[in-house]
């Protein structure tokens, strides 16, 4: 994570910025690096990244078990339960693309066959 740059501290004094010096908190931690945010900052923030990473927010009603077992399955995975969820959206969009467009296909195909026996015969 870090290169051992030295960071001062609130009095001046230098710290190595070590991995251990930012988990410990010795970095990092600092009420002068601290800033609060309005509602509105935060809100604008939201709606920048939601831009940025083309999400769109929506509202579903999802059985309370459905969502503990998300939220399980989440967890041993390390993720969030709502990037789970977006995970398991886009597998499944994924696979019903790919199964319908083989249909499709299949369907041209035994059309395209049908017609060349119609001009054998």
């Amino acid at each position: 994570m870090s290169n051992n740059v030295n960071k001062p501290d609130q009095n001046g004094s230098l710290i190595a910025s070590t991995d251990a010096a930012w988990e410990e908190g010795v970095l990092g931690r600092s009420e002068a690096h601290v800033k609060i945010s309005s509602e509105a900052s935060a809100a604008a923030f939201e709606k920048e990244i939601n831009e940025a990473l083309e999400l769109q927010p929506i509202s579903i009603r999802l059985n309370k078990s459905l969502i503990e077992d998300l939220k399980m399955i989440a967890e041993l995975a390390g993720l969030g339960y709502q990037p789970l969820i977006r995970q398991v959206l886009t597998r499944f969009t994924d696979c019903e693309k790919k199964r319908i467009l083989r249909q499709v296909h299949s369907e041209e195909m035994k059309k395209q066959s049908g017609k060349k026996a119609k001009k054998v015969a």
